[in-house]
Formats: C-alpha cells, sequence, structure tokens
C-alpha cells in the first residue's frame, strides 16, 4: 500500500498532466522515432549578450548547465541550492531552508539573512529580474538551460550585477507536440512530480504547461516535544506560456506560481566540539531537541510579457513583467531547548532562548523594458533600450518568548520603496576576418525611501520611533571585449568589465537603534580567455582567468555578541582565479564533463574591524581598536572556496529493445568561511557530494526507469552557522535513495 502522501501526489499528476494530455490525444499522436546517436557536440547557444550566439562566440566566461542535468541534480527533491559547484566560481548556501538562496560568484556574494538583502549575483528568469532574495527560491523544473554569467554585468543586466548573473531558460512553447512526466519516489518519503505538455493550438499560436509537485516526510524526531519531527515540506508550482507568432511579430505571455510550506533549515545547537570545527561525536541529522517550532511557507505570483517587433534590419523589444511574494520564516534560532537560568537545557549549554521569525506581508515588483537591436548580417551589430524598475516592499521582524510558551514579546517593521532606471547601448564590430570588439554603456539612476520602526522590545529597550533612509546613487557602467579568431575552432578573448551594486539598507531593529546604510560598491574586472572545439567537435575547451578589485564593497557583519546585522563597506577587496570548462565525447555512447575553478579572495581594508561571535568560539583575528572588535584584513569573503570542480559522465548501450545507462556526477568545494572573520569554529569543512543513475529506455525513448542517488557517500558537513547564543550550526542534506519513472510523447 503506498502512502497517502504519494496517493495525493498521484491524483495531482492524474489531473494535471494525465487529462490535458489525453483531450489533447490527436495533436499528440504522432510516432516516436530514436534519434542516431551524434559523434560530434551539439552546439551551445545562449543570451548572455541579450542575442542568441554559440556559447564558443561570447567574449567572456559563460558556463551552461542543461535541461538534463537540472533535473538530474534535483532529483532528490532538493531545491535552488543544488546548483551550488555545478559551475566554475559558483558556490551558494542559506540559512532559510527551501527558499532564500545565496549565491556567490568568484566570491562575491551576501551573507546577510534579511529579508531586504541585496545580493550581487542577479538572477534573470526569462528575461525578468528577481531582486528580493526569496524570489530567487523558484523552484527549477522544465528549465531548457541554466547560464551562469560570471564576472561584472554592467552594460545589459544592469544594477546590482558585479559579481554575475544567473539567468533560467524555461522550454518555450513550440508547435512540435510534446509532453513528459517525470514520477519520482525515495528515502524519507520523498516524491518528485515534474510534467509538461505543449504544442500548437493553431497556426499562429502555442500553449505549454509545467507543473511541479514535491514533498518530503518529516524525518528529524524532536525529543524536547513529544511527538513532534521535523525536515519535511510540500512545494508546488506550475508555469503556463503562451506564444503567439506572426510574420512579423511574437508575443511570448507567461504566468507563474510558488506555493512552499515547510522546509526551514534545521538549526542545532553546539553543533561543533570547541576549539574546532568537527561535528559533535553524537549528532545526528534525523535527531534534535528544540523547545520552540519553526515554520516556513512562501507564496509568489509572477506574469510578464515578452513582444517582438521585427522593423526592416531591427527588431525591437518590449519585456513586462510582475513580481509578487508574501512569506513568513520561523525558527529555533539557538537549535535547543530551555536556558541555563531555566533549567533543564541542551543540548550543551544554552545561555539563553532565542526564537524570531521574519515576513514579508505585502511585496511588488514592477519592470519594464525596452530594446531595439540590428538584425542584419553585417560587420557591425548594435543594441539600445531602457529599464524601469519599481519595487514596494513591507518587512516584519518577530521576536518570541518560549519559556513563556512562545508568546510574541518584540515586533518591528521595515518599509521600503525602490525605483531605478538605466538606459544602455552596446556594440559589436568586426574588425577583419580575425578580429571582433565589442563594447557598451548603462547609465543608471537608484533610489530608496526607507523606514523602520520598533513598536515592541524583547529585551526591554522600549519602542524606537520611526528611523527613514532616502539613499540615491547616478551610477556608469560598462564593457569592452576584444577577440581574436584562431582558424575556425578557436579563439583568444580579453574583457574589462565594471559594474556597481546600488547602496543598501539594514534596518533590523529588534535587537538595535540604529539603521546601517552601505552606500554603493563598483567593481573592475579584467579577465582574459581561450575558448576552443578539438578533435572535430568532439571536445570543447574553455579556460579563463580573471582578476578583480571591488572598491566599496558592501559587507554584512552578522550576529556577533550584539545579535544585530550591520552593514558596512570595506575600502577593497581583491579576487584572482582560474575557471575551465572542458566536454567531450569519449567514445560511442560515453560523454563526459568536467569544470573547475581556484579562486583567491581578500579583504583589503587594514582599519576595519567588526564583532566576533558570542557563542564561546575561539577567534583567530588580531583584536581591534575598539574593545570586542577584530581586525578582519586579509581575510578570504564569507562562502568563497579556493577550488571548486565538477565532474559528471554518462555510458549508454544497447540492451534488447531498448538502451541501458549508467550516469554519476561529482560536485566538491575547498573550506569556507561563514563570517567576516575567522575562526576554528565557523568553517565549513571540504565538501564531496555524488550522484549516480541507472537507468534503461524502451518503446524508442518513450518510457525510462531509473534508480537514483544523490550523496551517495553520505558526506555530511556543517554549512552554516549561527554565532551569537552558542555554537550553533546546520548542515547538508543526507544521503537519498529512490526511483524515478519517466514517460515522454
Amino acid at each position: 500500500m503506498l502512502p497517502p502522501h504519494f496517493r495525493r501526489n498521484t491524483l495531482f499528476f492524474a489531473l494535471f498532466v494525465l487529462i490535458p494530455t489525453c483531450f489533447s490525444a490527436q495533436l499528440l499522436a504522432q510516432t516516436t522515432t530514436k534519434e542516431p546517436r551524434s559523434d560530434t557536440l551539439k552546439e551551445v547557444v545562449v543570451t548572455a549578450n541579450r542575442r542568441a550566439e554559440n556559447v564558443q562566440k561570447v567574449a567572456s566566461s559563460v558556463s551552461v548547465i542543461e535541461r538534463e542535468t537540472v533535473q538530474t541534480i534535483g532529483a532528490s527533491g532538493d531545491d535552488v541550492l543544488v546548483l551550488g559547484a555545478r559551475s566554475p566560481s559558483l558556490q551558494a548556501e542559506s540559512s532559510f531552508g527551501r527558499t532564500f538562496p545565496r549565491f556567490y560568484i568568484r566570491g562575491l556574494g551576501n551573507t546577510d539573512f534579511d529579508l531586504n538583502a541585496s545580493q550581487p549575483v542577479s538572477f534573470v528568469y526569462d528575461d525578468i529580474v528577481l531582486e528580493n532574495p526569496t524570489l530567487k527560491g523558484f523552484p527549477l523544473f522544465d528549465l531548457d538551460r541554466i547560464e551562469v554569467l560570471r564576472g561584472p554585468q554592467g552594460t545589459l543586466f544592469g544594477r546590482n550585477t558585479p559579481a554575475g548573473v544567473i539567468k533560467f531558460e524555461s522550454v518555450r512553447p513550440s508547435q512540435d507536440q510534446d509532453a513528459y512526466a517525470i514520477l519520482g519516489y525515495g528515502r524519507f518519503g520523498t516524491a518528485n512530480l515534474e510534467a509538461a505538455v505543449g504544442g500548437g493550438v493553431s497556426q499562429a499560436s502555442s500553449l505549454r504547461l509545467s507543473v511541479l509537485y514535491q514533498h518530503r516526510d518529516n524525518y528529524a524526531d524532536n525529543s524536547a516535544i513529544a511527538g513532534d519531527s521535523r525536515g519535511g515540506y510540500n512545494e508546488r508550482a506550475a508555469r503556463a506560456q503562451w506564444l503567439i507568432e506572426g510574420d512579423r511579430f511574437e508575443a511570448l505571455m507567461q504566468v507563474r506560481a510558488r506555493k512552499l510550506d515547510g522546509g526551514s533549515a534545521i538549526f542545532q545547537s553546539n553543533l561543533f566540539v570547541p576549539g574546532s570545527n568537527q561535528l559533535v561525536p553524537d549528532y545526528r541529522f534525523d535527531a534534535l531537541a528544540q523547545d520552540a517550532k519553526p515554520g516556513l511557507f512562501v507564496d509568489t505570483v509572477g506574469a510578464s510579457a515578452r513582444l517582438r517587433f521585427d522593423l526592416p534590419g531591427m527588431r525591437l523589444f518590449s519585456i513586462t513583467g510582475y513580481e509578487s511574494v508574501e512569506m513568513f520564516a520561523r525558527g529555533d534560532v539557538d537549535g535547543g531547548f530551555g536556558a541555563s537560568f531555566a533549567p533543564p537545557f541542551g543540548r550543551g549549554f544554552i545561555p539563553f532562548p532565542a526564537e524570531s521569525g521574519d515576513g514579508i506581508p505585502e511585496h511588488y515588483q514592477f519592470t519594464q523594458e525596452f530594446r531595439l537591436q540590428s538584425d542584419t548580417e553585417s560587420v557591425l551589430d548594435w543594441q539600445v533600450g531602457g529599464l524601469y524598475f519599481d519595487e514596494k516592499l513591507k518587512l516584519d521582524n518577530v521576536s518570541y518568548d518560549t519559556l513563556n510558551n512562545s508568546a510574541r514579546n518584540g515586533y518591528a517593521r521595515q518599509r521600503q520603496d525602490n525605483r531605478s532606471y538605466a538606459v544602455f547601448g552596446a556594440l559589436g564590430y568586426q574588425l577583419n576576418d580575425n578580429w571582433r570588439i565589442r563594447g557598451g554603456l548603462r547609465y543608471t539612476n537608484d533610489n530608496k525611501d526607507f523606514y523602520a520602526e520598533r513598536l515592541i522590545s524583547p529585551i526591554g529597550a522600549g519602542a524606537l520611533a520611526r528611523i527613514d533612509a532616502n539613499p540615491s546613487v547616478n551610477k556608469l557602467s560598462g564593457d569592452i571585449s576584444l577577440s581574436y579568431q584562431i582558424g575556425t575552432d578557436a579563439s583568444l578573448y580579453a574583457r574589462f568589465a565594471n559594474g556597481f551594486r546600488a547602496p543598501a539598507i539594514q534596518g533590523r531593529l529588534l535587537f538595535g537603534d540604529v539603521v546601517s546604510i552601505a552606500k554603493e560598491e563598483t567593481l573592475n574586472s579584467f579577465e582574459l580567455g581561450f575558448k576552443s572545439e578539438l578533435f572535430d567537435n568532439r571536445a570543447r575547451l574553455n579556460v579563463a582567468v580573471y582578476n578583480y578589485r571591488a572598491n566599496d564593497i558592501q559587507l554584512t557583519a552578522v550576529g556577533g555578541q550584539n545579535n544585530f546585522n550591520t552593514l558596512i563597506n570595506a575600502d577593497r577587496a581583491n579576487g584572482r582565479g582560474l575557471e575551465v570548462d572542458f566536454e567531450t565525447l569519449l567514445g560511442s555512447g560515453w560523454s563526459g564533463s568536467l569544470g573547475f575553478s581556484v579562486n583567491k579572495t581578500a579583504l583589503d581594508d587594514p582599519n576595519l574591524a567588526v564583532q566576533p561571535c558570542g557563542s564561546g568560539c575561539v577567534v583567530l583575528d588580531p583584536a581591534g581598536p575598539r574593545p570586542g572588535t577584530v581586525l578582519i584584513d586579509g581575510n578570504p569573503l564569507p562562502q568563497s572556496p579556493r577550488f571548486i570542480g565538477n565532474f559528471q559522465t554518462r555510458y549508454t548501450g544497447e540492451l534488447a529493445s531498448g538502451e541501458w545507462y549508467v550516469q554519476s556526477d561529482w560536485s566538491y568545494r575547498t573550506k569556507v568561511n561563514f563570517f567576516l572573520y575567522e575562526s576554528r569554529e565557523f568553517v565549513g569543512d571540504p565538501l564531496l557530494q555524488g550522484g549516480l543513475k541507472l537507468g534503461y529506455t524502451w518503446a524508442n525513448g518513450s518510457y525510462e526507469a531509473a534508480l537514483i542517488g544523490r550523496n551517495i557517500l553520505n558526506e555530511i558537513e556543517a554549512v552554516g552557522g549561527v554565532d551569537f547564543n552558542n555554537l550553533t550550526g546546520f548542515t547538508n542534506q543526507p544521503r537519498y535513495v529512490g526511483i524515478e519513472l519517466t514517460w515522454r510523447q
């Protein structure tokens, strides 16, 4: 007998996939033929320069995570964080669980856990920028590819992109009729359902509906509350697209939504052995002892309209986007139960309880872009455009008295209106058969109207009157590149890029009385690259080296002795590194890819000091000029591993009337510091995670069955910490084993 939630998932599958498929049976009735294996690598097309190009012709460091890889690494029901270490120089983490991902490219990111946090890695989802960190947690399903654009993107993607851009491209509707459904089930009662159906509904229009449902049972038993267990979630998402095509016109409309219940990060008190970053010997991922019950819900809705008009020698684009999110996250931040003054308490020493919640009761984002670009075969290509961005955001910060039945004992709120506009232009010119130059500029105006106030203080400090802040900036950014074609299969390029991040505001006033503002940061980067196709296009090798300097880099002094986040600017941060992407067809039915990066970052500000932990950790930095502070000059940026690597391979063979295959993928990163200061405890050890998939396809590829393992070595390491109370931390997900059935039309 299947468990009830699995039967519900199957019903969901039937209602949202099989029924529409049956209604469109006549449209979908066509013979599926098996495609012959190719003996060369297929062309990879990206839109890094806002036009479709072969990735080998783009003069910048770009990686592509393709559709099959996205489906494979997400098979265990994991969220967008699975992209971490799947591309050179790419790191990801979160203290919120299945929402609010924090991404880092070349060491540049933001550890801030405020729901208003500014991040230097921008997410662009089907041409719509997702600014709020909660929006960036939209799940991965029915994607054609993910493009990772490393380095400043100061021309075509605008503000808040000094680290780079991650572009998500959904599978578009087309006249071709197709459908698929993937059903998976495995450890912890994890159920995955991903499906899509699409095709032409007339000669001029086509539709595509994509759905996702993910479920996991609670698996971590809580000894502090009888009958309580945690760790489960229910994730639902859907996307509908309508494409209208005319002779000189195209319109692509999209509506998408997400609903998440559960999936909070599980904090564990005194996770580290004092004086080291080793997990305590009795740590178990499926056992905890907490007296406050966490919770997480997220609701998002988005819509967009992408219009294209074909004019003589050019194309005009209008891209309109709307996004809205409502969410609330509540956590047992101390990770244990009781307190030293209210025994019993544990695990380990709990100086005081900490239970808090953060929510977005209202949010609105509107974007409008117009772009005009050339559309002729010429030595000169160009594009000009403008973008308007408008976001309204309300935030609530809440504290609870765990020892008093979790009654609310603190409340503060933040409100922010952010308006920005930009105009941009880019030119590319073919100097001769070998040399090509490209450059662009962007002018951005950014304004924020912000206020925060505290109504109830959890520490008896009283209410705090409204504090206003209105930072604004006008900034010019851009890039220029020069590329040289070596024969027909290789090229060299040099690129200089400048990016910036708009001023940011931090107004979490529960435990402090100050609103902190970080002024804008700028980043100048120089990059040299080599791109090649080898062995008659049976292999592809791309190499890049870079060096950057970030001026007035925005940093977040997280937690510390006073449990209060503060935004600061460091004078400089320097970074340099090497990035390699390699892909090959090793033989008949055998393919593989390899990517790695070596990155070195360092803060460069001799006078910059922050508060270290208040949880008894061993701090390694020298004392600062003020009591209770330490100097952080020379420290690496937080969550910046020295080495990142990924590898995957697949072998396919004939068997009876079908094919069998074995596929394996691995990701690795070296140790990371969790915070700006260095300590013995708050360091994540190197993390190696591997996946394995054994499968069989038959009926010309229409059906597939597979056995799947994720994190097959069951490597468990701390991936984050909480530094103000005790040695609290949280770890990555344990081993997953499951089965997967796929149907394709």
